[in-house]
């Protein structure tokens, strides 16, 4: 049975044996969330600074979407000072089943509230909205199809109007053989997710890259277990594929956001204080034990920040009326 790569992931992630609806992320991979404390920290100072460009409201929301297990959202909560642990209204939201024993000052839902005034974060979550594949052929590109059963691929129809806009904006191809992720269900995820912030921040942190740098034979690809296995749509791994951020800061524009920057993880989180910074030599001898966890927190800290691994992230943050 053919079928095209965004029916075949939406089927494989959520449909009724899906992924996500019957596995937990952390048992799969390894994301910023689950590194550290450090990062829920980090998020905290970020919604910290929403707040106060806010004028304090009550209630301040806080977004996890793509939310996981919910250690985040659990994060933000346990760190957060009384005062504002008590306007806050956090908000996890995810297709999966809510997790036992979570506490019940956090929302669980699929999808994220309306009319929302603070702060969202869509850590790693961009990267599993399903998509499809183009691969340019010497009449124009045409929609790769898929067996779910095996991961075999063939050349399908053209694509519609829309998706071909999109890949001449977004992912142009030249060459025979070269493949575009189309990314306008992202796009369309993310400007939905824009158009409910009537005030705030919406950050989204992801695996991407740049117009004139796209990957020329795409990045899908797939996890089981904490190993790189080949992208079978059959329900038994994470698919994923990388994120073009720039299209959908331009989304998010359209939408309503006032403000927009896109950058790297590393540089969001060392203008958070997250610096990785070894502790003095000096503290060893002065004092052992806070010595040794400065040092294992720096260690966190610079996994955070790694250009080469979680650093490396693209970071989209948009505002929409903050002062």
């Amino acid at each position: 049975m053919w079928v095209t790569w965004r029916e075949a992931i939406e089927r494989a992630l959520y449909g009724e044996a899906g992924f996500y609806l019957h596995q937990r992320p952390s048992r799969h991979y390894r994301t910023s969330v689950g590194v550290s404390p450090v990062f829920a920290q980090a998020i905290l100072r970020l919604l910290t600074d929403v707040d106060a460009r806010l004028g304090h409201p009550d209630p301040l929301d806080f977004v996890d979407v793509g939310a996981g297990d919910g250690t985040l959202a659990v994060g933000v909560l346990s760190f957060a000072p009384p005062e504002l642990a008590e306007r806050l209204r956090i908000t996890a939201v995810e297709r999966a089943p809510r997790p036992e024993g979570l506490t019940p000052r956090i929302d669980w839902a699929p999808v994220a509230p309306d009319r929302l005034r603070g702060l969202v974060i869509a850590n790693e979550w961009l990267d599993n909205i399903p998509l499809d594949l183009a691969e340019q052929t010497a009449r124009g590109p045409r929609l790769v199809l898929v067996d779910p059963r095996t991961g075999a691929e063939r050349l399908g129809p053209e694509p519609d109007d829309e998706d071909i806009a999109w890949i001449a904006r977004w992912w142009p191809l030249t060459t025979p053989g070269d493949r575009a992720e189309i990314g306008r269900t992202r796009d369309q995820a993310w400007a939905a997710l824009i158009g409910k912030l009537e005030r705030g921040l919406a950050v989204a942190a992801d695996y991407s890259h740049p117009v004139d740098n796209r990957p020329l034979g795409g990045t899908l690809t797939a996890y089981r277990e904490g190993r790189t296995v080949p992208p079978v749509p059959d329900g038994s791994c994470d698919i994923t594929a990388h994120v073009a951020l720039d299209a959908c800061a331009e989304a998010g524009h359209g939408a309503g956001a006032t403000g927009t920057k896109l950058t790297t993880q590393r540089e969001a989180m060392i203008a958070l204080g997250v610096t990785g910074v070894r502790p003095p030599l000096h503290l060893a001898h002065a004092d052992p034990r806070r010595y040794l966890r400065a040092l294992a927190r720096s260690s966190e800290e610079a996994e955070l920040i790694a250009p080469s691994g979680l650093g490396g992230f693209g970071w989209l943050t948009q505002e929409v009326d903050l002062a």
